[in-house]
């Protein structure tokens, strides 16, 4: 990546411009929207594995993990309540995300950033001074709003940022910062986890507030995109200016003027929500609904959510679950930094196919595994146990170089500037509906399929 002084030539439709300093704090900055979202994914899945938070909040279920001999390993976290207080953050995403659309349009990129960062920073301190199961929930669907409008803001604040030649590893920068924030989460859960009463999973919900208050502070700071500013400001003058400063050289004219063009054009659309329904834009509205629905659907978030429960179903105990889940963690984030440096020369389309070969090989030898050794009531092998972690890592490695990154890179990039901000909308409102179904319903899909829920998932893929 070039950085400073070292320029990028415009050649075959490049525009003139480097990677300055300017536009990659200012990147880093926006994508601490990843940090929130990851952080919270991670949190949610560990908190849930703890017999304190269980106790308080889900005293069935812990009963049920505690005290029935006879439940089936796949059935002890079967708890509709239980996934809701994962699947709740995504309904109310999911509305957010429409309403982020009409903010980002009308107000700019920077706004909808610093609103989510700040209901963000409100849930979760509702969360951690939670005293019963509604302040918890509340708590949970103020956070979804955080993550709506910073999911529908961050991955067009960077791809409008980024240089051309760059957009693709400037914007996969928001999947690593998912995966430092689901990092983050597990190693927190499991030094929490060892804290008696419920101190421990307090502290991981309350964590959250941190990063979410350099989000909402940060975005304080945050220059406006050069395309909000043409979008929003009749003066472009100002627009040129701040261009030529994120693009550290004064002949900007080139890109300029195909940022006034396609202002010019949005200008004219008066409902985009409508006018993506129109024939020319159908690949791309397409595209905004297929690629986040088989990003979910591959079951990567079975695994960030419910990891330290799927490790504890295979008979690791609660603090090697989690152990488990920060090892799964680093690998799924180092592979993710790989594909910033691979997307822009290696290609999307490659990428898709490379990822998805490896996830459907791991899930079904996953699959295998579990229907051979992991039965109702037996306690499987170690050597049975970690082969099946290893085979997780793998598949996470797969996910985190394919679509992990370019789940969100695609949709963020294919919308002309009119659509732009509804086409996004529908990309994360997707997103989230798909998530929604597959955390409410995997429990419960463990419990009734057993090891057949990663052929299902390996069916998708």
């Amino acid at each position: 990546m070039a950085i400073g002084g070292m320029a990028v030539s415009s050649e075959s439709g490049q525009y003139k411009g480097r990677v300055t300093w300017f536009v990659i704090f200012s990147c880093m900055m926006a994508a601490m929207g990843g940090v929130i979202f990851g952080y919270d994914s991670g949190i949610s899945g560990g908190v849930t594995s703890m017999d304190p938070f269980l106790r308080k909040f889900f005293p069935e279920v812990y009963s049920k993990m505690k005290n029935d001999k006879n439940i089936s390993n796949y059935c002890k976290f079967d708890s509709q309540l239980l996934t809701l207080f994962t699947s709740s953050l995504y309904i109310a995403g999911l509305v957010a995300s429409f309403f982020a659309s009409s903010v980002t349009r009308a107000f700019g990129r920077k706004p909808s950033i610093l609103i989510g960062g700040a209901s963000f920073l409100t849930g979760a301190a509702l969360g951690g001074a939670a005293l019963n199961i509604y302040m918890l929930i509340i708590g949970r669907v103020l956070l979804g709003i955080g993550v709506g409008f910073t999911n529908q803001s961050v991955p067009l604040y960077l791809s409008e940022m980024a240089p051309s030649r760059y957009r693709g590893a400037i914007n996969i920068g928001f999947q690593l910062s998912i995966g430092i924030g689901v990092i983050a989460a597990n190693l927190i859960n499991y030094g929490t986890a060892k804290i008696k009463g419920n101190l421990g999973w307090r502290i991981s919900l309350s964590m959250a507030a941190v990063p979410a208050l350099i989000l909402t502070i940060g975005a304080f700071f945050l220059p406006e995109t050069p395309n909000s500013l043409i979008q929003s400001d009749k003066n472009h003058q100002k627009a040129k200016l701040m261009l030529q400063k994120v693009r550290g050289v004064t002949d900007v004219q080139e890109e300029f003027e195909d940022l006034v063009k396609a202002n010019a054009t949005s200008k004219a659309i008066k409902d985009p929500f409508k006018n993506i329904l129109k024939r020319k834009y159908r690949p791309q509205l397409v595209m905004a609904i297929v690629i986040p629905f088989f990003q979910q659907v591959t079951g990567i978030n079975v695994i960030g959510f419910y990891a330290p429960i799927l490790f504890r179903t295979i008979g690791f105990g609660g603090s090697a679950s989690l152990l488990s889940s920060v090892i799964t963690g680093l690998v799924g984030t180092s592979c993710t930094f790989i594909s910033m440096f691979m997307v822009d020369g290696f290609g999307r389309k490659g990428l898709f196919m490379i990822g998805g070969v490896q996830m459907i090989i791991t899930q079904m030898t996953v699959g295998g595994i579990m229907a051979a050794q992991v039965g109702d009531q037996n306690v499987v092998s170690d050597g049975y146990a970690y082969s099946i972690l290893v085979l997780i890592m793998i598949y996470v490695a797969g996910f985190s170089w394919s679509w992990g990154p370019l789940g969100w890179l695609v949709p963020s990039e294919i919308f002309p500037l009119e659509i732009r901000s509804a086409g996004q909308s529908i990309a994360v409102a997707v997103n989230f509906l798909s998530t929604f179904i597959v955390a409410q319903t995997f429990l419960t899909m463990l419990c009734h399929f057993k090891s057949g829920t990663f052929f299902f998932f390996g069916g998708w893929v």
